[in-house]
């Protein structure tokens, strides 16, 4: 779609009083779902003809049939044989309101926006739908136009010779996501190996996925029983993440015809190494057998680890932090516990942990009640059958499964629920708790309120009845419906797909993680934020929307795969900071990122570190913060084992941020930057310090040349005002002079008079 306020009549016309106002049914697909584009020759003077979109307004009868046949008359109005009409008419849109397309000359078009009972008419116009469009919508498109700079995909050559290795449930390796036609040669610094077992052989391996492992050890038996003792996936988490960080190119996917178009991975040219540790439907998965993917991902020669796995790595960091020092760029999943805070999961400094966003893709569906009040809601919903059948509609708030017990034929049934407690709701355990309900009691469908609708790939899995996802205005709207009437009805229509510039994003979901870390108060946790909203991969069998930070993950590993096959000299701390640090933090249309919560609010570093990742920047940072390795060692020595005071605090470390968590009058920290970008070049400090804090940056000018390509720099925090305070947020950013590199690190700081809440008084 184009910016906002392009799409326009092409036939403007003159307000007419009868004429009704397009419904928001009629923004949302009259604008966005155009089946194909028709372009023949018209017998009407031998003028071209093509695919025009008509509104009419509002449905004026229930029948489609009825509506259909208005439709036919209008065309034959202007046509003059009925013949001619049933020929040009393509689609005839009669359920949620009335319109048509139909093939046109531009002198019928003219005719037909001249009806009184036309409100708009406008051309068809092919939509670039993608069903991964996380990469389109980061700037990594497939088509490259000559007239503008690669992009980082065509630039690291689709991340060819780079190895991702996935820790997850496995791999279901007859998808077309893992074919390997036209494939080079496995690279011979491979060392790892095709594991066999159950349902899965040598010829299951090839050069895309040129190792499998799987780890039994530390599992209950009840889950190994209800799996594949082999690399193969059961579970579909591990098959849809390993595609979405390198699957194959592969046209018309889709989701029962949701989402359709191309589905790739970040880096479709990497190879696949899996290492399959989560078992079982609940993914049940060993510490133990973690760490030993890990140990065996760091032999194997693996470049990029993607785990989209929960994981105190206090517990056991060495497996993590060895990897870092051998070299391996490490991606955690940052947590599904939002939006509540110092719910970050996988937040140890050395790995790079990702928050989920949302695209700008949505689904809405279309709920009529029995007085004819429409809203738009967010569904997957795809089946036509009692589509058009208005069912009772009851309210229930707790959605469980005594409620068959509380209402009679809850199978002729629409329920509408609500959580009593928001606050300790996280939303998609509620919705998915709710859809497992309700399908099991065989109610005829479901409706939940919540404050985040973007979650709608949590009903992905309600193929047999409509559930659906609205708002709380919407409810509450419904619920005074409910106790207006005896008999309260509501009919669900099938759901849509539109993508484009008309959807606000990305936006922080609810759902995902927040900081500050727990384990690590010195930190800013999650570090970038990566789309993790409905994303459609591979799993068995076809395509499928998931959600959560685990289709954030993938991603983050797609981009870092790319990162290292352009730059393969960067350590996994450059690759690191030139995401950090480039990150986006506003959306499409420059406004500050929301973070969905309740309340609402705009996104700062513990919602999503340095902001959104913007892949084709982080190509080209300018400068990095890099960090040599040992240096985790000594600080986590400091964390707590055996602490040898070479590191003190967490904000030594040379990361691309700064967290004080207890500045009580002042303190300075040191960073250090290479300069990645031309060599002669000149950066000037520009600072946003946090509220109630004074910031210096000594010095405030960096100069960089053939000779002097490493700069130390210093920056003083001073508390303005003595309080026992939350934390406040800046940013310090280096702009070069005369040039395109801007480099920013996010900044949080807690003032404080003593070190706890709880010595206040004391």
């Amino acid at each position: 779609m184009g910016k906002r306020g392009e799409e326009t009549e092409l036939f403007p016309r003159k307000m007419r009083s009868q004429a009704q106002p397009p419904s928001l049914s009629m923004l949302l697909i009259v604008l966005f779902v155009t089946p194909q584009c028709f372009q023949i020759v018209s017998s009407a003077h031998g003028e071209q003809s093509k695919l025009y979109l008509v509104y009419l307004g509002e449905k004026q009868h229930e029948d489609p049939d009825v509506v259909t046949a208005s439709h036919h008359d209008i065309l034959t109005s202007v046509l003059g044989r009925k013949e001619d009409a049933l020929r040009s008419i393509a689609y005839s849109y009669r359920h949620g309101f009335s319109g048509f397309a139909a093939t046109l000359a531009e002198s019928q078009a003219k005719r037909i926006a001249e009806l009184p009972e036309v409100v708009s008419i406008v051309p068809n116009r092919n939509l670039h739908l993608h069903t991964t469009r996380s990469w389109d919508f980061m700037g990594l498109g497939l088509d490259h136009n000559p007239k503008l700079p690669e992009n980082l995909l065509h630039k690291a050559n689709h991340g060819e010779g780079i190895i991702i290795g996935i820790v997850d449930s496995g791999v279901w390796p007859e998808s077309k996501s893992f074919d390997d036609a036209g494939y080079s040669p496995i690279p011979s610094r491979w060392r790892g190996k095709c594991q066999v077992g159950q349902n899965f052989t040598l010829q299951n391996c090839n050069k895309k996925i040129i190792g499998a492992r799987y780890y039994t050890a530390g599992t209950p038996d009840e889950d190994l029983q209800n799996d594949f003792l082999s690399p193969r996936d059961t579970n579909t988490h591990g098959t849809h993440t390993a595609s979405t960080a390198a699957g194959n190119i592969v046209p018309n996917a889709s989701f029962n015809s949701l989402g359709a178009g191309t589905a790739r991975g970040g880096a479709p040219r990497a190879r696949l190494a899996i290492y399959k540790v989560g078992w079982g439907e609940r993914g049940f998965t060993p510490l133990a057998a973690g760490v030993k993917a890990i140990d065996d991902a760091i032999h194997d020669g693996v470049d990029v680890l993607s785990l989209s796995l929960g994981w105190d790595l206090l517990d056991y960091p060495y497996a993590t932090l060895h990897a870092v020092e051998k070299g391996i760029t490490v991606v955690f999943a940052g947590g599904n516990s939002g939006p509540g805070p110092q719910t970050m999961e996988s937040d140890a400094p050395w790995v790079i942990t990702v928050a989920a966003s949302t695209l700008d893709r949505s689904f809405p569906t279309m709920i009529t009640l029995g007085n004819n009040q429409q809203f738009v809601a967010q569904s997957m919903y795809t089946s036509i059958k009692g589509a058009d059948t208005f069912f009772e509609i009851i309210l229930d708030t707790s959605c469980d499964l005594g409620l068959a017990n509380r209402t009679e034929n809850i199978a002729e049934k629409i329920v509408l629920c609500y959580p009593d407690n928001l606050a300790e709701s996280l939303p998609f355990v509620y919705v998915q708790n709710a859809i497992a309900n309700m399908l099991q009691i065989g109610a005829k469908g479901l409706i939940v309120a919540h404050y985040n609708v973007d979650i709608v790939g949590a009903t992905a899995n309600c193929l047999s009845i409509p559930c659906v996802l609205i708002d709380f205005e919407a409810q509450r709207k419904i619920y005074t419906y409910i106790g207006s009437t005896r008999t309260p009805k509501v009919k669900i229509s099938p759901t849509q797909t539109i993508a484009g510039d008309s959807i606000l994003a990305p936006k922080l979901a609810a759902f995902s993680s927040r900081g500050p870390s727990a384990a690590f108060p010195g930190l800013i946790k999650p570090d970038i934020a990566a789309p993790g909203s409905n994303i459609l991969a591979a799993g068995p069998g076809g395509y499928f929307f998931d959600t959560g930070t685990s289709m954030a993950c993938p991603h983050v590993a797609g981009i870092a795969a790319l990162l290292k096959s352009l730059h393969p000299d960067w350590s996994p701390a450059a690759i690191k900071s030139a995401l950090v640090t480039t990150a986006s933090t506003g959306d499409a249309y420059g406004e500050p990122i929301a973070a969905e919560s309740s309340p609402r609010k705009l996104a700062d570093p513990f919602d999503f570190g340095g902001g959104h990742v913007n892949p084709n920047a982080a190509a080209d940072p300018g400068l990095v913060y890099d960090i040599n390795p040992k240096d985790f060692f000594k600080f986590f020595q400091c964390a707590g084992i055996d602490c040898n005071k070479t590191m003190s605090n967490l904000y030594d470390l040379n990361l691309p941020s700064i967290s004080i968590h207890d500045l009580k009058t002042a303190k300075t920290v040191s960073r250090t930057v290479t300069n990645v970008g031309k060599v002669d070049s000149v950066y000037k400090a520009v600072v946003q310090a946090p509220i109630g804090v004074k910031m210096v940056v000594k010095p405030s000018v960096l100069h960089f040349n053939v000779s002097m390509k490493i700069q130390t720099f210093k920056v003083s925090f001073v508390a303005t005002r003595k309080v026992q305070g939350d934390y406040s947020f800046g940013s310090l950013t280096w702009v070069e002079d005369h040039g395109t590199h801007s480099v920013r690190i996010p900044i949080a700081v807690r003032r404080v008079i003593v070190d706890s809440y709880s010595d206040v008084g004391n």
